[in-house]
C-alpha cells in the first residue's frame, strides 16, 4: 500500500521554490544485534521510478520543455503515528525537480515491491525457486526446517546488500522492455518454525534477479530468480551490506567473523554453538567448516543469461565486515568493521579492478579532539595508517585451509601479563594478551586481522562501524558509526585514545580523502584516496533521550543508529538507512551535502521494528533513476501494552513477521 499526504505538497512546494540542489561543488565542510529470536523481516520494497525530461514514472508529464533536470529537493515525511502507517512501508515525501530553463516540477515519492521472500519465483531455466530460500552451496538442494509440524524450506526474513545494474548484451528471454539485473543477498533467518533463533546458523544466500524495465515509465518487474552457487567459496557466512564495484560486479560481505580461537579450542559458548550449527546445516557435520574461510569479501559476477558466479577474496583482511567501498581509482578500498573494539581498514589493490592481491592497512588515531559540552559532538579525529602486509588471495586461502588459531598465535585472557612477550589488546568487550608466533605474521595479518592490527598499533577503539560510501566530486567518504559508545568513550581500555561522550544513537562521519600519504614506517601509500581526518557534521549526529510512550529512546526527528549509507553523485544526496532499536520505526533519510547545516529529510518509514537495508541509488539506468531499498525483521520490538494493535497489524501484513520484501522508492528524477 502506498501512503502519500497530498495536503502537505502545495505548502512544501511553495517553501522550496527558492531552494535548488543543483550541481554545486562548493563544500563546507544496530546492528546492536537486536537480532535475537524475535523477528521477521519485511523488506521495504520501494518504487524507484526514474524521470526523464519528457515524463515521469507516475504517468504525469514533465514541463513541456527539452530542458534537463539540474537538481532536486526532497520534502520530509513526518514520523507516522497511525497504526496502519506504522505497520507498513510509508512515505509522504515529494521531490521537486528544477530544470535548466528555470521551471520546476514536484512529484510524490511512491512505493513498489519487487518480490517478497517465501514466494515462488521462476528460475531462468523455467524451474521454480523460493525467493530468499536456503539452499546448500550447490544452489539447488533446499535446506528443510523440520522443527514444526510440517517440514518447510527455510527462507530468509532478512534481505540486505543489493546492487542494480545492466549488462551490454543480455540473453534472457521473455523480457518485453530493457533487461536489467538486481543482486540481493540474505543475511540470516530470524527463527525456525519452533521459534528458536537461527541467527548465523544457515549458509547465507545471494540471488540474481532479472528485472523487466518498462522503456516508457522505467517501472521494474521481477521476472526470474537465480540462487548463486557458493561451493567454491566454502559457502557464505552472514552476508550483510554490499556495494557495486566500478567494474559492474556485486561486492558482498561476511559479518561477525567466527572467532577461530574459540572454535578451535572448543571453548563452550554461543560462538562455538553457532558455528557448529552453521557447519551442520551447510555440510552435514559440525566439524567440517573451518572458521578462517569466513569473514572475507565475496564478489558476484552476473552472466548475460541471468545466472551468476561467485569468488571470495581472502587477501583483504578478515574482519566483521559490513561492506567495502571501492574508490574511483578502482584500487583503493575502504572497509567497515562492525564490532566493539573495531578498526578502520583500507586495502590498496595491485591492479585496478582486481581485488585478488594488494596491501592491507589499519588506521591509527593520532589526535582525537573531544568537543566541549556534555553529550554533543562525535569528535574530530586525525588518522594515519599502519601497514599490516601484502598478500594475494590464493596464498591466504591456502593458509585458511590448513591453519588453526594455535598455529598463528597464543591468546591469554588473564588479567596479569603472562610474561612471554604477549601484547595486551582490546578485543570485543574486553582485553586479552596475544602473542604472534614467529613466521606467521602474514597469516595473522590476513586471518586474525583485528588482533594483529591491535598488536601492530592500530587504533582498535571504534564501535559499530557499519556503512561506507564515497562522494567523488568532493573527495569525501562517509562512515556510519551506528553507536558512539564502549571503546569510543573514556573507559580504561588499551590505548583509550578516543574519549568521546556516549551517543548511543550514533552518527555519520564525514572523512577527508588525501593524496601523497605515507604509512607509519614512512613508506608511500600508492593511493590518492587515503582517509586523513574525520568528524561528524552536526546534522548527522543522533541524540539520545529518555524513553517516550512509544519506547523511542532517540529523538525521532534525528537519525538514530545509522547503518546503510549511500551517496548519489548526480543529486548530491547522502542516503542514510537506520538499524535502530531506539526508534519504533526506522527511517531512510536524504541529506544534501551542499547545505550541510540543513537537517536530513526523512523520506521513508519501515514497518515497526524493521531495519532499513538494501540501499542502492542508481543515477542513470537506461535513462531512469532509482533508489532501491528494503527492510528486515518487522516486529523486532518490545511492544508495550498500548501497542497490541500495531503488533497485530505487523503480523497481518508480513506473515507473522516471517515475510520480507525488496523494492524501490520512486519519483526520483534522473538528473542531466
Amino acid at each position: 500500500m502506498t501512503h502519500t499526504n497530498s495536503n502537505s505538497l502545495s505548502l512544501a512546494e511553495n517553501a522550496l521554490k527558492s531552494v535548488t540542489i543543483a550541481t554545486m561543488r562548493a563544500r563546507v565542510p544496530r546492528r546492536d544485534i537486536l537480532k535475537s529470536a524475535l523477528g521477521g523481516m519485511t523488506a521495504m520494497g520501494l518504487t524507484s521510478f526514474g524521470l526523464s525530461a519528457c515524463g515521469g514514472s507516475d504517468g504525469t508529464a514533465a514541463p513541456a520543455t527539452s530542458a534537463k533536470v539540474t537538481g532536486v529537493t526532497f520534502t520530509s515525511t513526518a514520523a507516522p503515528t497511525a497504526t496502519a502507517d506504522r505497520a507498513t512501508t510509508f512515505t509522504a515525501s515529494s521531490v521537486m525537480s528544477t530544470y535548466s530553463d528555470g521551471t520546476s516540477k514536484t512529484q510524490n515519492l511512491t512505493y513498489n515491491t519487487l518480490f517478497k521472500t517465501g514466494d515462488a519465483m521462476t528460475r531462468p531455466d523455467g524451474g521454480s525457486v523460493v525467493a530468499g530460500g536456503y539452499y546448500l552451496p550447490d544452489g539447488v538442494t533446499p535446506i528443510i526446517d523440520t522443527t514444526g509440524t510440517t517440514p518447510v524450506q527455510y527462507f530468509s526474513d532478512c534481505p540486505d546488500g543489493t546492487s542494480l545494474l545492466k549488462l551490454a548484451n543480455p540473453t534472457v528471454s521473455g523480457i518485453s522492455g530493457n533487461t536489467v539485473f538486481m543482486v540481493t543477498q540474505f543475511e540470516y533467518q530470524s527463527v525456525n518454525s519452533a521459534g528458536a533463533s537461527m541467527y548465523g546458523n544457515l549458509p547465507s544466500q545471494i540471488a540474481v534477479i532479472t528485472l523487466d524495465q518498462n522503456k516508457t515509465t522505467g517501472a521494474l518487474t521481477a521476472k526470474h530468480y537465480y540462487t548463486v552457487p557458493t561451493t567454491d567459496a566454502h559457502g557464505l557466512w552472514i552476508t550483510c551490506a554490499a556495494s557495486q564495484s566500478p567494474w559492474n560486479t556485486h561486492l558482498s560481505s561476511e559479518e561477525y567473523e567466527p572467532d577461530a580461537w574459540q572454535v578451535d579450542n572448543a571453548i563452550a559458548g554461543s560462538v562455538l554453538t553457532q558455528f557448529q550449527a552453521f557447519s551442520t546445516n551447510t555440510f552435514g557435520s559440525p566439524s567440517v567448516a573451518k572458521p578462517y574461510h569466513y569473514g572475507h569479501v565475496p564478489e558476484v559476477t552476473i552472466n548475460p543469461d541471468g545466472t551468476g558466479s561467485l569468488k571470495k577474496h581472502y587477501c583483504m583482511g578478515r574482519i566483521s565486515r559490513e561492506l567495502v567501498q571501492v574508490m574511483p581509482d578502482q584500487r583503493t578500498v575502504l572497509m567497515g568493521d562492525d564490532a566493539t573494539s573495531g578498526g578502520i581498514f583500507m586495502f590498496v589493490a595491485d591492479v585496478a579492478g582486481v581485488l585478488s592481491s594488494g596491501t592491507l592497512y589499519v588506521a591509527r588515531v593520532t589526535n582525537a579532539t573531544v568537543p566541549t559540552g556534555s553529550a554533543v559532538g562525535g569528535g574530530a579525529l586525525d588518522i594515519e595508517w599502519v601497514k599490516l602486509g601484502h598478500a594475494n588471495s590464493v596464498e591466504i586461502e591456502a593458509l585458511a585451509d590448513s591453519l588453526r588459531s594455535s598455529d598463528i598465535m597464543t591468546v591469554n585472557k588473564a588479567a596479569a601479563d603472562p610474561g612471554d612477550g604477549s601484547v595486551r589488546i582490546n578485543y570485543a568487550n574486553g582485553q586479552q594478551w596475544v602473542k604472534i608466533n614467529t613466521g606467521y605474521e602474514k597469516a595473522a595479518a590476513f586471518l586474525e586481522t583485528r588482533r594483529y592490527a591491535a598488536v601492530m598499533g592500530g587504533t582498535m577503539e571504534f564501535s559499530k562501524f557499519e556503512g561506507v560510501t564515497v562522494n567523488v566530486a568532493d573527495k569525501r567518504a562517509y562512515f556510519a558509526m551506528s553507536a558512539i559508545r564502549d571503546t569510543m568513550t573514556a573507559n580504561g581500555f588499551v590505548g583509550d585514545v578516543i574519549q568521546l561522550a556516549r551517543v548511543s544513537a550514533g552518527g555519520v562521519y564525514e572523512v577527508t580523502l588525501s593524496t601523497g600519504q605515507t604509512d607509519t614506517a614512512s613508506a608511500a601509500i600508492d593511493s590518492a584516496w587515503v582517509p586523513t581526518f574525520m568528524s561528524v557534521p552536526t546534522a548527522l549526529l543522533g541524540q539520545d533521550m529518555t524513553a517516550d510512550a512509544d519506547g523511542n529512546t532517540a529523538v525521532v526527528d534525528k537519525i538514530a543508529n545509522p547503518d546503510n549509507v549511500k551517496f548519489s553523485e548526480a543529486s548530491r544526496t547522502l542516503f542514510i538507512g537506520e538499524d535502530s532499536g531506539m526508534h519504533l520505526n526506522n527511517y531512510v533519510w536524504a541529506y544534501n551535502v551542499d547545505t550541510p547545516s540543513v537537517a536530513p529529510k526523512r523520506i521513508f518509514s519501515a514497518p515497526a521494528g524493521a531495519e532499513c537495508v538494501c540501499l542502492c541509488p542508481v543515477d542513470d539506468l537506461n535513462g531512469f533513476a532509482y533508489l532501491v531499498s528494503g527492510f528486515q525483521h518487522p516486529g523486532d520490538w518490545n511492544f508495550n501494552a498500548n501497542q497490541a494493535a500495531l503488533e497485530n497489524a505487523i503480523n497481518t501484513n508480513w506473515g507473522n513477521k516471517k515475510k520480507a520484501a525488496v523494492g524501490y522508492l520512486g519519483g526520483i528524477p534522473k538528473i542531466g
